[in-house]
């Protein structure tokens, strides 16, 4: 078990820079687009840390398929679109409740690390992923989801001003990384992707200037 960061050497730590939150990335795979309906059936989560110049870097990642919840409905035209197949013998799909365990034991573990209060969800269209989320907690009657429960930072948004671009794919080959079409839909990658766009973002907007009432002009 990792002893709390405390750095010497970056200009800030997580939980300073982000008000002691966590900032995770989560990209779900879904039957459709309605969380109340509409199966969860891929999730993952990438975690970030500073390094030693106070840049924002991909640290670590976990990934689960899902079996659909019973009752649950899925789409035909999503599996279309994410290429999932459901009875692929290779899937090894984990039930809904420990698909969210396997996720959120990695996410808490690094809020205890980072000295934070708790995980926000960083996602491209956050409130879609975080009300897929919301729904497999309460479907499972999850108790230690790390999450906050509405606070999201959305990758849509900032790109947006940051970058101008809000479709991921094109967000991610603004700043220089390759976007991969095959390989997109599937959650841990859209994930990788999504960490890549909000990593840039943070470290281009630098250190933060402090009280902005005694900035100097």
């Amino acid at each position: 078990m990792d002893a709390p960061i405390e750095s010497k050497t970056a200009p800030f730590t997580m939980a300073s820079r982000f008000r002691g939150f966590l900032p995770v990335v989560v990209d779900v795979e879904t039957g459709g687009f309605d969380c109340g309906k509409h199966a969860l059936l891929e999730i993952a989560a990438v975690t970030l840390r500073f390094d030693e110049n106070g840049q924002l870097k991909l640290h670590d990642s976990a990934h689960a398929h899902v079996v659909p919840a019973e009752g649950m409905e899925i789409d035909p035209k999503s599996l279309e679109v994410t290429g999932i197949q459901l009875d692929h013998p290779f899937r090894l799909a984990k039930q809904e409740r420990d698909a969210l365990e396997h996720v959120f034991a990695l996410v808490r573990e690094e809020v205890r690390v980072q000295n934070c209060q708790r995980a926000i969800l960083v996602g491209h269209n956050a409130h879609f992923d975080l009300g897929f989320v919301n729904a497999a907690v309460a479907r499972s009657k999850h108790k230690r989801n790390p999450f906050h429960p509405f606070s999201v930072f959305d990758t849509v948004t900032l790109a947006g001003v940051g970058l101008g671009q809000t479709v991921l794919a094109r967000a991610v080959q603004s700043i220089g990384v390759q976007w991969d079409s095959k390989a997109a839909h599937s959650a841990l990658y859209d994930a990788e992707r999504t960490a890549d766009v909000f990593c840039a973002l943070v470290n281009r907007w630098g250190p933060l200037s402090g009280d902005p009432h005694t900035e100097t002009r």
